[in-house]
Parts: structure tokens; C-alpha cells; sequence
């Protein structure tokens, strides 16, 4: 039997994902989207390893990124990047950390702190082993560089 604490952290991250897809979201949907994100990181805090920490505090300030909101999007991107370097997490995860940083500064309107972050996730990303993975962070990566030019 699945642990409870893990069968909710997975349905809230992907009922996130899907509410950030939608074109259209209602202000309730954009609501349940912020609880949503924030709930799946509780659960995992209760039973996951410092990699879904830092996975679900990825998760938030895209959420809030998206929502223009950029004071808790900074607070959670940083705290990504506190969890990925204090744990030696890197790959994939460091440089999606970076991104959410660049994302979270083109949010509060911080052209020069969201260019010095997305420098620094093209670095890491960059040193992504997997090829398929590097090349989706890139062109994910590239969309929010096009955001602050």
C-alpha cells in the first residue's frame, strides 16, 4: 500500500502542472493552483529526501511566477537553490533552480537579477548528462530569457 504523505504529493504536483497549463484559469482555479503547489510540498516534507524538497519549492514560485507575484516566487526560488546546494543537488535539478530564480526576478520586474540567474542556469544546464534533458531545460530556459528582453 502507497503512503498517504506520497499518494498526495504526487496528485497536487500533477493537479499543479495541469492548473498551470490551462489558458484560462478562474481566480478559484488560480487559488486551488497556489494550494495545490504548496500542499503536494507539505506532503512531501513529511516523507521525501531533500530531492523532492527541493522539486516542490520548484514547483511554487512557478506557480506564483505565473500568477505575478513576485515576493513568495523569490522566497520559494531561493529556497530551491538553498536545498539543491546545501544537499549537493545538482544536474537537472541545480539548473531548473537557476531558472526559477530568473523567472522569480523577471516576475518582480528585476531585468538584471532574472539575466544573472538565467546566465547561470545556461551554465549548469549546459553540464546536464542526459542530452534529451539537457536540450528540454534549454528551450525552457529560452522562453523565460525571451520573457525579459
Amino acid at each position: 500500500m502507497q503512503n498517504p504523505h506520497k499518494k498526495f504529493a504526487v496528485e497536487l504536483f500533477n493537479m499543479t502542472w495541469d492548473l498551470m497549463e490551462k489558458q484560462d484559469r478562474s481566480t478559484e482555479e488560480d487559488d486551488r493552483m497556489i494550494h495545490a503547489a504548496h500542499a503536494s510540498r507539505f506532503h512531501w516534507g513529511e516523507i521525501g529526501t531533500p530531492l523532492e524538497f527541493e522539486r516542490g519549492e520548484w514547483q511554487i514560485p512557478r506557480v506564483y511566477s505565473i500568477l505575478e507575484r513576485p515576493e513568495p516566487a523569490l522566497y520559494h526560488a531561493k529556497r530551491c537553490l538553498d536545498i539543491c546546494e546545501a544537499n549537493k543537488i545538482d544536474d537537472f535539478d541545480i539548473a531548473f533552480a537557476y531558472k526559477a530564480l530568473g523567472r522569480a526576478y523577471a516576475a518582480a520586474q528585476k531585468s538584471d537579477k532574472a539575466r544573472e540567474y538565467i546566465e547561470l542556469g545556461k551554465e549548469a544546464g549546459e553540464q546536464i548528462k542526459k542530452k534529451l534533458d539537457q536540450e528540454y531545460f534549454l528551450g525552457e530556459l529560452n522562453a523565460v530569457a525571451e520573457i525579459i528582453k
